[in-house]
């Protein structure tokens, strides 16, 4: 007999009434062994198009998951029904360990994090040379994000016709950054695509610029029309008619296992998430030199250990230049 107030023994708390017919709550959740495996096409509003096999399977995300969310590019597990076809839904019930993250908030002084990007390989950074003008402190904070996160980076720069690209190659060429410089009729006959494909060869490159830099112009130009079926399915389910840059998008490339994301265009980058100490492991060449630097030391102060590094020739004094730009850059804004 079931006893309460006073009376009440363990068992009876770890015991719940059981009303209306309903199974008594358990801890012990599914191990869904027999799961598909998935990856992350796109997300709008809480519906997930995933790829299983070759197919784009629509999803939610299961209950047993929290507040966890699934991005572009999560590798998942999924059940139900997973045929694909219309006005079916499928249950993502795990989210596989993640290799990367690229994150970022909506400014330095917004406390919540915006996952964008799981598991891709490298960052390709898309700037115009000019109309717009350049923003380098957009890029430098994006370069952070980038490291913080693990992924490569890779300069992609448009409208070479209107104005050079010396200033920012002397710039960034310190970081031994990959770069690809391009021209307006490069980019519509296509040559632009051809270059850029060198360095998207098996791998996932998320894609991440400001309006009117020409980034999903060049985007189209990596995917021809008939590698572009899976967003007739995600258009279908948002709704709209074309494909416009308002959230993530996955697309497949020509090549073997090669995918490319296309991002939002954004309007600022803030680093508020970002840890500065880890910004240090992009740098190779000084992050020996650290060891003598004082506790929780900003890498730009009187005590820094690393003028010592650099004066005795273990670096190049532009690449401590180049660090201690990238880490400054969370006291400043894009437009500074």
């Amino acid at each position: 007999m079931r006893r309460y107030g006073k009376h009440t023994d363990e068992d009876d708390i770890r015991s719940r009434p059981n009303r209306k017919g309903n199974r008594p709550r358990t801890n012990i959740r599914p191990k869904h062994e027999d799961a598909a495996e998935g990856m992350v096409l796109t997300v709008d509003r809480g519906r997930l198009t995933c790829l299983v096999e070759d197919r784009p399977i629509m999803a939610m995300k299961a209950r047993e998951l929290g507040r966890k969310a699934a991005v572009v590019g999560d590798r998942v597990a999924i059940v139900g029904d997973l045929s694909g076809q219309k006005d079916t839904l499928a249950r993502i019930v795990r989210i596989e360990e993640r290799s990367s993250l690229l994150r970022r908030t909506a400014d330095d002084d917004d406390p919540y994090e915006r996952v964008v990007v799981a598991n891709a390989d490298q960052l390709a950074i898309v700037t115009a040379l000019a109309d717009p003008e350049p923003r380098p402190r957009l890029i430098d904070r994006c370069l952070v994000a980038a490291y913080d996160g693990g992924l490569e980076p890779l300069l992609v720069m448009t409208k070479s016709d209107l104005a050079p690209p010396d200033k920012l190659l002397e710039l960034y060429g310190h970081l031994d950054i990959p770069y690809v410089v391009t021209s307006r009729e490069e980019l519509e006959n296509g040559d632009a695509a051809d270059r850029v494909r060198e360095y998207l060869d098996g791998k996932i490159t998320a894609f991440v610029g400001h309006s009117g830099v020409g980034k999903t112009t060049l985007v189209n130009a990596l995917v021809p029309k008939d590698r572009r079926r899976l967003t007739g399915h995600v258009n279908a389910v948002t709704g709209r008619g074309r494909h416009t840059t308002t959230s993530a998008l996955a697309l497949p490339l020509p090549t073997a296992n090669g995918w490319v994301i296309d991002t939002p265009g954004v309007r600022s980058f803030g680093l508020a998430h970002i840890d500065p100490s880890r910004v240090i492991h992009a740098f190779p060449d000084l992050e020996p030199g650290t060891e003598g630097c004082p506790r929780a030391c900003s890498h730009d102060e009187p005590d820094c250990a690393l003028d010592a590094w650099v004066e005795e020739g273990h670096a190049d004094p532009a690449r401590l230049f180049s660090l201690r730009r990238l880490l400054s850059t969370r006291e400043r804004r894009e437009g500074d």
